[in-house]
């Protein structure tokens, strides 16, 4: 898929008004075009998801929901949230949706409070081991509030989750909520056994579905929902490619509590070019187009896994059964900050992040977390996502040798000609 936006004259006002700024824009549209963008929680919105975040919405204050504002004016944005609502519980199934949260903590948050009491245990994923930071890292603000335990996969299984030691866990410890969800993790999770866990134990679920949003709408991956599950987040960007923001779904009996604790709980004002940006990016998913793109990502996935292992690197699980793949690199004796480094100098841009039980800093990690969902919105195909795969080991095995750099930084420039991002046609 190709963005058709005309920059020039779509920021002509800002090169007038704002040299400093609008040489950076410049700037970052032209990484983006020769650069292949591997990082699994970044998408390319379409020209109209674009135009309607940039639009006249973006001034009017909207506190409260459609129908119940406290300020007037909001007819017509009543309309875009309403559409936005709607759309995102047909997509998912889900009987209740709040469009509103800024971000994807934000909706994590607001789920925590809305239901839970101060120092009420919640299970969820260990960072280290896959989750994120809002499941419950001790660095964070709700760490101080609700009591967090963490799981883990196990490292000499492959890194997978147990889920007889997951259930184990749950019966001593008792949680409130069991919350199932990753930042990196590259398996899929059995919903069912976590609503078995959670019931057994008297537990709500929570399925922080972020990265794999958009595979779930499109019905390649399973919905958590239609197990059961009390809640759903996403955010809806990454693999849904929409604007960046969160999103709740959960069962109706948990609507008022849910609503309340966004706003005015945690929230106030609204961003309704931004909601209006999200009621677009739903219709997009639901289409046969999507389906096609995210079953491509998958594809691509596995091609990009095929590439790496067949050519000497490590992936954390043996592979992926979803949109990314976690690789170790401590059979190179690399960390992952010098191969993102490199790799960010011949165009491919990823980042660094743990394996299961790092013994690394995490600024400086044994692992590095590569994607697929821009390139695959780009056009390429699973064919192209292999030679990037060998592109990448190749930079890994010969991390010192500037030849190699030379050569593999001319095939990534060559790819990106051959699909373009943006074209002002």
């Amino acid at each position: 898929m190709t963005i058709k936006i005309d920059f020039k004259s779509h920021l002509e006002n800002l090169k007038n008004q704002d040299q400093e700024v609008y040489n950076a824009v410049m700037g970052e549209i032209q990484r983006q075009e020769n650069t292949l963008e591997l990082i699994p929680s970044e998408n390319v919105v379409t020209s109209a998801v674009m135009e309607t975040q940039g639009s006249v919405l973006t001034n009017k204050y909207s506190e409260g929901y459609p129908g119940k504002r406290y300020y007037g004016g909001n007819q017509f944005i009543d309309k875009t949230e309403t559409l936005a609502i709607d759309r995102a519980k047909k997509l998912f199934r889900a009987e209740h949706a709040n469009v509103q949260p800024l971000s994807g903590a934000v909706m994590n948050i607001a789920t925590y409070f809305g239901v839970l009491e101060t120092g009420d245990t919640i299970l969820g994923m260990d960072l280290g081991h896959g989750g994120h930071l809002t499941h419950g890292h001790p660095i964070t603000h709700m760490a101080k509030v609700f009591n967090f335990v963490g799981y883990k996969t196990e490292t000499d299984k492959d890194g997978i989750i147990d889920y007889d030691k997951l259930r184990a866990q749950a019966i001593e410890c008792k949680p409130k909520l069991l919350l199932a969800g990753f930042s990196a993790y590259t398996k899929t999770l059995d919903w069912k056994k976590f609503k078995e866990i959670a019931d057994e134990v008297g537990a709500m679920t929570m399925a922080d579905v972020s990265h794999i949003g958009g595979l779930i709408a499109a019905n390649v991956l399973e919905n958590p929902l239609d197990h059961g599950f009390d809640f759903m987040t996403t955010t809806t960007h990454k693999t849904l490619r929409g604007p960046r923001g969160g999103l709740i779904l959960c069962k109706e009996k948990y609507a008022k509590a849910i609503d309340k604790s966004v706003f005015p709980g945690l929230q106030g004002g609204p961003l309704e070019h931004v909601i209006a940006a999200k009621a677009v990016a739903f219709k997009e998913a639901d289409s046969e187009e999507f389906v096609t793109y995210q079953k491509q990502v998958l594809k691509n996935a596995q091609g990009l896994a095929k590439g790496l292992m067949e050519n000497g690197v490590t992936l954390v699980t043996n592979g992926t059964e979803n949109h990314m793949c976690l690789l170790d690199l401590r059979p190179q004796d690399l960390k992952g900050k010098i191969v993102e480094e490199v790799l960010d100098e011949v165009g491919i841009c990823t980042n660094k992040n743990a394996i299961p039980d790092d013994t690394a800093s995490p600024l400086n990690p044994n692992g590095l977390r590569i994607g697929v969902p821009v390139i695959t919105t780009r056009g390429l195909n699973e064919t192209d996502c292999e030679v990037i795969g060998k592109l990448i080991a190749d930079v890994i095995n010969n991390i010192e040798d500037e030849t190699t750099h030379k050569n593999v930084s001319e095939v990534v420039s060559e790819i990106c000609k051959k699909y373009p991002l943006y074209t002002n046609e």
